[in-house]
């Protein structure tokens, strides 16, 4: 974290200098000591292939949005219809929260515009979204990207926790 913020530091300031790679390394120590980000322990282990599922749904998501993306935009005197929808994540973790949110965020057409740690929700804003059916399909894939990445990534207990609710099947 240290030499993430030390960079984005030296690059706010325009050039790679010492001075500028010092005052942004003192500055990366006081933010990471006076705002403490929260820990999160990974305690589940990374599958080769949950990894690869993950990341080529993740591949075709992205090809498809950004096709409907195009569509939308493309579309003269179209207003498209979007909302702000909620989703309520099975699992508990941060990390896996963290994860699904970046994920869902990448995708053209949809942003994550608030997640709830202790409850474990997260806000989406879906764009072309017309009525209840299109809200649903929405919830669908983010609880599908979800059940993705907790098969990626989580731990033998964690996992059959996950899939013992009904889940991930």
């Amino acid at each position: 974290m240290l030499i993430g913020l030390t960079v984005v530091w030296v690059l706010l300031w325009g050039g790679l200098t010492v001075s500028n790679v010092l005052s942004g390394l003192v500055v990366a120590v006081i933010v990471t000591l006076v705002f403490p980000l929260p820990p999160i322990v990974f305690t589940g282990r990374l599958r080769v292939r949950g990894l690869a599922v993950l990341i080529g749904w993740f591949v075709v998501d992205l090809v498809v949005a950004s096709a409907q993306v195009a569509v939308q935009a493309l579309r003269i005197r179209h207003r498209p219809l979007n909302a702000v929808i909620q989703v309520d994540l099975r699992s508990r973790s941060d990390l896996y929260l963290t994860v699904t949110a970046e994920l869902l965020s990448l995708v053209p057409g949809s942003l994550v515009v608030e997640a709830r740690r202790s409850t474990s929700t997260l806000f989406l804003h879906v764009l072309g979204v017309r009525d209840e059916s299109d809200v649903e399909a929405a919830r669908r894939r983010a609880l599908r990207q979800e059940g993705r990445v907790v098969r990626a990534l989580a731990s033998d207990e964690e996992l059959a926790a996950y899939r013992s609710e009904g889940v991930g099947r």
